[in-house]
Order: structure tokens, then C-alpha cells, then sequence
């Protein structure tokens, strides 16, 4: 309850956010307020579905490899990587950010008169899964870098303050932070390229990295686990 309770708390300071970007009219370069709406939504949404399905899995990665509990989860007839990241699924911190992330959405799609037709939510959802997979690949590397290093509590934390960048459009930025953000360190990918996509702001150049990044991180995560696996030293010896 008091982690639900700190989320809502977080939650209004987002919905302040948005409150002062309409009464002050605010513009990110073409970006208008009700696209900037659609933006914090989609990181809304995002950081919801962080906390539901791998934040309380990527946090346990350490203790597994110090208590020995790995040892006891290889031996199941079951994926050890999918075991270890997807086995917990917290229902009630997220909802707060889907059903506000959600609704933000919901508003500056109509207010900015994108047609709701299959193609525009087929899009959207498309883009939401490929942010999900960069997600999912970005956050895991400082869990799985607890294979070799005891503490990785330090990069864990500067990837969480990288993850709050993408709480505003990312024209906001320089033209160089946006190419780290997009091409390096794609975080930028997550929360901006389904809305750009529907906002028929993304180039092609873009939309074929957003696909292509995705499996690229997802493949680098799989070859960097397996890495880590048959290098791991049980706790039992």
C-alpha cells in the first residue's frame, strides 16, 4: 500500500507538470500542448508497465546471485533468463500510471484530431511493444552486470535518472543529446516514437531504427546473458 500510495503521489507531480504546460501555453518547438499531453501520457504509461512486470524482477538479480537462489531456479524445466526477469508481476503499482497515462493519451488524441482508425492504434501498440523490448533490454544490464560486479546499484540509479528524460518531448533537447538519446543510449526511443508515429512526426529513417534497435538490444541482453551464465560461480561453490 505505501509503495501504490508514493506512485500516486508521483503520479500528481505529473499531473501538475501538465497543468502548468496548458496555463502558460507551452510549445517544445512545433509541439503544442496537447501534443506534449500525448507524450507524458506515453511516459506515464510506460513507466507504469516498468514497475508491473520488470522492476520487481530486475531488482531480486543480485540476490539470486548472492544467496544461491539461482542455483535452485536453474535446475527448473523452465527458462532460466524468462525465470529470472518475468517471474514476478506487481498488479498495483502500475495502475495508477495505465489508467492516468491512459486517459492523458485518450485526451490529446482527440484534442489533436488524430483519426482513430486501425492503422493509428495498430501503430501506436506496434511502437508500445518495441518500447516495451528497449525497456526490458536497457533496465536489465545493470542487473546483469551483478555477475561480475557486487554493487551495480550505482548504474542502476544514473539509468533511472536517463529513463526521467523521456518525461518531456524530446525536442526539448539538443540536436547531439537527441542523436545519443535516439542512436547510443536509445532511451529516447520508449516514450516518443508511438506518439510521433501517430503525430506523423517520425521519418522513415526513425521508424526503421525504432524496429530495428529493439531486436538489436534484445539480441546484445540474450548473448550478454548466457555470457553471464557460464561465467556465474555458484554460492554453494
Amino acid at each position: 500500500m505505501l509503495g501504490i500510495a508514493v506512485e500516486i503521489a508521483y503520479l500528481f507531480s505529473k499531473l501538475l507538470y501538465v497543468v502548468v504546460v496548458y496555463q502558460t501555453d507551452l510549445h517544445i518547438g512545433s509541439i503544442g500542448p496537447d501534443g506534449i499531453l500525448m507524450f507524458v501520457g506515453t511516459y506515464t504509461m510506460m513507466t507504469g508497465f516498468y514497475a508491473g512486470l520488470f522492476f520487481p524482477n530486475f531488482v531480486r538479480v543480485s540476490e539470486y546471485i548472492r544467496s544461491g537462489a539461482l542455483d535452485l531456479l536453474m535446475v527448473k524445466p523452465v527458462s532460466l533468463q524468462f525465470l529470472v526477469t518475468l517471474r514476478y508481476i506487481d498488479l498495483g503499482m502500475p495502475i495508477p500510471n495505465l489508467i492516468a497515462g491512459g486517459t492523458m493519451v485518450a485526451i490529446g488524441w482527440r484534442a489533436l484530431d488524430i483519426p482513430v482508425t486501425a492503422y493509428h492504434l495498430t501503430v501506436f501498440v506496434f511502437y508500445l511493444i518495441m518500447a516495451l523490448t528497449i525497456t526490458y533490454s536497457l533496465m536489465f544490464i545493470p542487473a546483469l552486470l551483478s555477475f561480475w560486479f557486487v554493487n551495480t546499484g550505482g548504474l542502476a540509479g544514473i539509468f533511472y535518472a536517463i529513463w526521467d528524460a523521456n518525461n518531456m518531448p524530446m525536442p526539448i533537447y539538443s540536436r547531439l543529446i537527441q542523436r545519443i538519446g535516439v542512436y547510443v543510449l536509445p532511451f529516447l526511443v520508449i516514450t516518443n516514437f508511438a506518439p510521433m508515429m501517430v503525430m506523423d512526426r517520425l521519418t522513415p529513417t526513425q521508424a526503421t531504427w525504432g524496429v530495428c534497435v529493439s531486436i538489436l538490444l534484445l539480441v546484445f541482453v540474450r548473448l550478454l546473458w548466457n555470457k553471464a551464465i557460464r561465467n556465474y560461480s555458484s554460492a554453494s561453490g
